[in-house]
């Protein structure tokens, strides 16, 4: 009998060992398991939200590039846009219900392409409408180089310019706060909100640099995607035979 009690003993220190390791893993990480979330970050979830937005918001200034992609919402109607954009341009497609057009900006020049169907009035009746054909035929698949002076130019171009777009899709409602985390194409993310959402939210990276690279706007204001942070891509003005110089003032599209 006496033999079985050494064994018995160590089988009870053994078990009694598991236990008091099973329970400390849990509040101090003990007996080799690793229960961080911040492991392998950037650290910026441990931050304040008010941090992590001003970090964010540093991050995505300082890029020489981005790619935005999503719906935008406004009194204008619906967008949805695919743009690339750095300090000196942009390109890419913006298009809603009605029509579909093409940006590409170089510095101040701006030059929009779009079918003809663009350049028409809806009705395309009278003298109107006939000068109107005159012009889509000439306009509709070609680069239009969009006047300064045009009523257009300032929209168009926003939709072009990095730190335009940036400013108004980061710009949070409320008090800010800070949300749970994600996942959001790969990217380990934590959320900031404004109030508790309803003034907009953005995701931030945890990895590598802390760039935003999903933003809901409040209110309904649509869903953009942000990546490609940083990574350049050609920006050149179109072929002379491919481009159209307008002149003065553009004919009004079908809006």
């Amino acid at each position: 009998m006496t033999s079985f009690a050494p064994a018995v003993r160590n089988h009870r220190r053994t078990a009694l060992a598991l236990v008091l390791c099973g329970g400390l893993a849990v509040a101090l990480t003990a007996c080799g398991t690793d229960e961080d979330p911040d492991k392998g970050t950037n650290g910026i979830a441990k931050l304040t939200a008010s941090e992590i937005d001003t970090k964010a918001r540093a991050a995505a200034d300082a890029a020489t590039s981005v790619r935005l992609s999503g719906t935008l919402v406004s009194k204008g109607g619906t967008y949805r846009l695919d743009m690339k954009l750095s300090a000196k341009g942009g390109m890419g497609s913006v298009s809603s219900k009605k029509q579909s057009f093409a940006l590409l900006r170089i510095e101040d020049e701006l030059f929009l392409k779009a079918p003809a169907a663009f350049w028409t009035h809806e009705d395309g009746k009278g003298e109107s409408g006939a000068a109107d054909a005159a012009a889509a035929d000439k306009l509709g698949g070609k680069y239009v180089k969009v006047p300064e002076g045009d009523p257009s130019y300032g929209q168009l171009r926003g939709f072009t310019d990095k730190k335009v777009l940036l400013d108004g899709l980061l710009a949070l409602h409320g008090e800010l706060n800070k949300g749970g985390r994600d996942t959001v194409a790969g990217h380990r993310t934590v959320q900031i909100l404004g109030g508790k959402g309803e003034g907009g939210a953005f995701d931030v990276s945890l990895e590598d640099k802390p760039y935003p690279v999903r933003v809901a706007r409040g209110g309904g204001g649509g869903t953009v995607s942000l990546a490609d942070w940083g990574q350049s891509f050609p920006l050149e003005a179109p072929d002379e035979d491919d481009t159209v110089d307008y002149g003065g003032q553009l004919p009004k599209s079908s809006g």
